[in-house]
């Protein structure tokens, strides 16, 4: 099934960093930031996520959820927020299971190689659980800005 703007944002269920189970649902009602990005500690994921830890206060005075998605697990994610000092969740999924259902796992290459891995993509789900937009291609320095001009 292809993920397209207006269509039903597929619910998840992920663990955070305490083990707790997080579901899209559990959003119902607000504007949700999803954010898929390929390895916690790694240049261009930290760039991506401290752009939205500096635009932060913007989205909670919006009332906007962000929540991040990769496969590391809860140890990693933990460091991650500890080490940037992130005040939104991330979430781990370690089978990569919502990374297909969102269509964000796929062929990349580095160096010349080629590989299957994360896809960063941003999706930006309504109160109704509509997506209203995709972000296919992201600038990680300026996205959460970039974000917050179409939200």
């Amino acid at each position: 099934m292809a993920i397209n703007i207006g269509s039903k944002a597929p619910d998840f269920s992920l663990n955070d960093i305490d083990g707790n189970n997080v579901k899209l649902t559990d959003f119902g009602g607000k504007n949700v930031v999803l954010y898929f990005y390929p390895k916690d500690n790694t240049p261009g994921c930290a760039a991506e996520a401290c752009s939205f830890r500096d635009k932060f206060l913007k989205y909670k005075k919006k009332g906007i959820v962000v929540l991040g998605v990769s496969k590391d697990n809860e140890i990693s994610h933990k460091n991650f927020i500890d080490k940037y000092k992130l005040p939104f969740t991330l979430l781990c999924d370690i089978n990569g299971e919502v990374c297909k259902k969102y269509d964000c796992w796929g062929k990349k290459k580095l160096y010349g190689k080629e590989y299957e891995g994360i896809l960063r993509k941003t999706f930006l789900i309504d109160k109704n659980g509509i997506i209203k937009y995709i972000f296919d291609k992201v600038n990680c320095e300026t996205h959460g800005e970039d974000v917050l001009e179409i939200f």
